[in-house]
């Protein structure tokens, strides 16, 4: 919105003209969002605490979990919120790409409500039924596939599916492309939603993630940067970048809150967003393999469930970890809660700037 009201005022004073840049633009976006993060936070804390929204500890988990019991969930409102509004103030909403965003985020956060409702207020232990979630983030995915491969037929997105290290091999899959943007939807809101289990890991984690991807976003939209680095060229993931440094600066402020002792966890409300809203992103910037790096520990701890379910079922009880996902078999072990949590964001700093810095090996 003030894209719309500042830019037009550069006819009359020069100054106005700064709004136009996209990096101004990002900078102000992830400031106010992490403000709006930071200044809400206590509030929505207190409400939480008010009508006794808190988190429900498994009880076959890790026994020293059981006193977080009580700790408010659903603060991924905040971080939906926050990302919206700031985007909505910041980003030039003639952009379709950012309304993709906004709506990716929006849906996989209402079917994360909807999962969390279930859990805390009608105490249905496990939630929406794995098979319905499942089912309905395929409906979401796919809603959002038809859009994207609507636009491939418009001309507005690429339908070449792009590999990393590889300059020419550059595959079209046409109406193909629709089941591999549901698999990389569903998977990485997934992921990220297994993750979610130690104070401030799977938000320091996206915010991780979300900063490599501002950047990935920017290089997309830049024809100098992606000429350079011989990547796909999107000139309208330029824009992305604005919702990119906003999402960042969400996340910056809800870390403030949850980094341990936690004060407030997101929820399914907000993994099952966060995670969604990552795979668009790199969808619409045609990093989709570029993810698998970025997103290395959430990959990680999705593939250690895989694992240790396979494993169980095929030896009839025999275990790989002591626990999945991975954060809990490293708690078993003896690691501090702290520990495992820097040590995983460290982790996924490497696999970050390993991603960024495969961008010229092409």
């Amino acid at each position: 919105m003030l894209y719309w009201l500042l830019v037009p005022l550069k006819n009359y004073l020069f100054f106005f003209n700064v709004f136009h840049y996209i990096t101004v633009r990002t900078a102000l976006a992830g400031i106010t969002a992490l403000l709006v993060t930071l200044i809400l936070g206590p509030w929505l804390i207190k409400l939480l605490y008010r009508y006794q929204i808190g988190e429900e500890i498994r009880p076959d988990g890790p026994k020293r979990h059981l006193e977080k019991k009580g700790t408010p969930s659903m603060g991924g409102i905040l971080i939906i919120s926050s990302t919206l509004f700031t985007t909505l103030l910041w980003g030039n909403l003639g952009n379709i790409y950012i309304w993709i965003a906004m709506f990716t985020m929006f849906s996989f956060g209402v079917l994360g409500f909807w999962d969390d409702y279930l859990k805390i207020k009608k105490k249905v232990s496990s939630g929406l039924i794995i098979r319905r979630k499942l089912f309905i983030q395929i409906i979401i995915s796919a809603i959002i596939g038809l859009i994207l491969v609507y636009l491939g037929f418009k001309g507005e997105f690429n339908l070449h599916l792009t590999f990393p290290f590889f300059k020419k091999w550059i595959p079209y899959l046409g109406l193909v492309y629709l089941p591999w943007i549901i698999f990389i939807l569903v998977g990485s809101s997934n992921a990220v939603n297994l993750a979610d289990g130690l104070d401030g890991l799977a938000i320091g984690l996206t915010l991780i993630s979300t900063s490599a991807f501002t950047a990935l976003t920017y290089v997309a939209g830049h024809a100098l940067w992606s000429q350079y680095l011989n990547i796909a060229r999107v000139p309208l993931a330029a824009e992305l970048t604005v919702f990119t440094g906003a999402m960042a600066g969400a996340c910056l402020g809800f870390l403030w809150y949850n980094c341990h002792p936690a004060q407030i966890f997101m929820g399914d409300v907000g993994a099952l967003s966060l995670g969604g809203t990552i795979g668009v992103i790199a969808i619409m910037i045609k990093q989709e393999f570029l993810l698998f790096m970025v997103a290395g520990v959430f990959i990680l701890e999705a593939l250690s469930v895989l694992l240790q379910v396979s494993y169980f079922k095929l030896t009839g009880g025999k275990r790989i970890f002591k626990m999945a996902p991975l954060h809990h078999h490293f708690e078993l072990i003896g690691w501090s809660e702290e520990k495992i949590v820097v040590r995983f964001w460290i982790l996924s700093i490497i696999f970050a700037l390993f991603s960024l810095t495969t961008l010229k090996l092409r």
